[in-house]
């Protein structure tokens, strides 16, 4: 293994950071949530967290109630761990 965790980090950051203008969202309150070597050790799965906009589509009744205006979205990123490149990124379930 070449690269360590916080290699790792930096590059998922970095990666959901380069694609902000191309997800069509404002990347906010970004967090380290979850980090896992993979069991054959060669991957980092990386789990990071942000703040975005609520979408007042999805409840017709936002704007009589008080709803949240943000909403935290997970990414799992899997990152070699040999030479440290973003090889997917995938939306974590809640």
């Amino acid at each position: 293994m070449t690269i360590d965790v916080r290699s790792a980090v930096i590059g998922a950051k970095q990666y959901l950071q380069s694609l902000q203008d191309q997800i069509g969202m404002l990347i906010d309150d970004l967090r380290l949530e979850e980090v896992e070597l993979s069991e054959d050790r060669k991957f980092w799965l990386i789990t990071l967290g942000f703040s975005r906009s609520a979408d007042k589509a999805k409840n017709p009744l936002a704007d009589l109630i008080d709803s949240p205006k943000y909403e935290r979205e997970y990414k799992i990123f899997k990152i070699n761990s040999e030479t440290g490149e973003v090889q997917s990124m995938k939306i974590r379930e809640v």
